[in-house]
This record gives C-alpha cells, structure tokens and sequence, in this order.
C-alpha cells in the first residue's frame, strides 16, 4: 500500500492503482466517460485530468491512466483543472450537441454552450464499445476509423460484420448512447452510428420467449465446448 493525498486528504492505496481508482475508492469525485473497471485504460475523453505534484514538480495527467506514487499529492478541483475541463468539455458539446449525457455533464461542469462549431454526432469516439468487443468479448466487430475530423467508429468497411455476435455489449457500455439496440420478435437490431445489423434469436423451449443471438449462442458453444441442449431455455427457466 501506497499513501497519498487527494485535495488535502490522506489516503491510501494499493500499488498499480490508478488516481481514479484510488479516488473512488475514497468517494471523491473525478468526472470521466471512457472509463470501465473492465477495460485497459485509455485516456481518451480527458475529463478525468488531475494536477499532480512529484518530486517539486506540477502538472495535469489523466487519472485514469497514471498510477499512485508514495508521496503523490493530488488536485482534483483546481482553477486550472476546471478551465481545462471546460474547454474539453465545450469541444465534446460541439461535437454532440444534442446528445443528452453530454449536455447534462455539461451543465453539471458549468458549460452552459460553446464557442465551437457545431456538428452533428452522438458518437464521442470515446472507444469504449470498441475496447469491450475487443478485449472483453474477444470478436473485434467494430472500431475506429479514419482520422483527423473524419474519425469515427464502425464496422469493417461499414458494411454488416461477420464476426459480430450481437451481444449488445457495445450498447451497454457507450456513456452517451450513441449505440442501441432492441428485441423485436425473433430480431435483436442493434443501431451504430454509421450502420446496424439484425440478429435471429433463439427461442426458450419452455417460456418461448425469444432470448440469445443465435450468432452468439454459437461463439459461446464453440468458446465453451458446450452441447446445444445446455442453451434449450432462457435464464429465467433453467432448473
């Protein structure tokens, strides 16, 4: 265990942990939407810039990437980290202006407009949705494209994806809900910024409601080995 303080506060942590764990380990607030406890880090939307002191010297990081230290001292809420926070935070207004979570952590950071040009996305290119098809559902279906002012996530040549399973994880775990999806009948629509796909689901033999990708009914039988009759019923009918 590492001890540190955190806007005056002494604490403690352990060795590998991030500042934002640490932080929220501790119920002290730091804004971010990249961050997931189940991906790597990635330190893409910047909201969660701290200003750290270490050995005489200052500067802003990213909490969610840089490690606690013995001796680490720690703003959260300085006047320079608020008007860095503003400023990313008026960029990602620009580029989703009518998405509701980005509006609503807007206002909680005093961003009431912004002085940019105004786009049209929902998508904050956070790669969330990305990271988690890739490192937690292990299919890599979607991703980031492009560069520059033509960035944006997608699937491969933006057409339907053979490798999708349709999970929905990717709508799960998107802060803004830039993705989502629906169960309609035996369809699962899953809704991507630039494109979407449908899924046939597989009925439950004793319910008969509809309730698994049969694509994804596949990846989990060819990942586990298991027989086809172990995914006969939903969940919710299982002995």
């Amino acid at each position: 265990m590492v001890t540190l303080t955190i806007d005056g506060r002494k604490v403690q942590a352990e060795e590998g942990t991030t500042i934002l764990e640490a932080a929220r380990e501790n119920n002290i607030y730091i804004p971010s939407l990249c961050h997931h406890e189940e991906v790597m880090p990635y330190g893409a939307c910047r909201l969660c810039l701290v200003e750290v002191a270490w050995n005489g010297r200052q500067r802003l990081v990213a909490s969610c990437l840089y490690e606690v230290a013995e001796g680490l001292k720690i703003r959260t809420n300085s006047e320079r980290i608020a008007n860095n926070r503003k400023m990313i935070m008026e960029l990602l207004l620009a580029r989703c202006p009518n998405n509701k979570a980005i509006q609503d952590l807007a206002r909680q950071l005093g961003v009431k407009e912004t002085s940019f040009k105004l786009e049209d996305n929902q998508c904050m290119l956070c790669a969330l949705c990305v990271r988690v098809c890739q490192e937690v559902v292990g299919v890599s279906a979607i991703s980031l494209v492009n560069r520059g002012v033509d960035r944006e996530m997608a699937t491969p040549f933006y057409e339907p994806s053979d490798v999708c399973i349709g999970c929905g994880s990717c709508a799960y775990v998107c802060p803004v809900e830039a993705i989502k999806f629906e169960d309609i009948g035996d369809t699962r629509y899953i809704y991507w910024p630039n494109n979407s796909m449908e899924f046939k689901l597989k009925k439950c033999k004793t319910c008969g409601n509809y309730w698994i990708p049969e694509r994804q009914l596949e990846y989990i039988i060819k990942e586990t080995k298991l027989p086809l009759s172990a995914f006969d019923n939903c969940p919710d009918c299982r002995d």
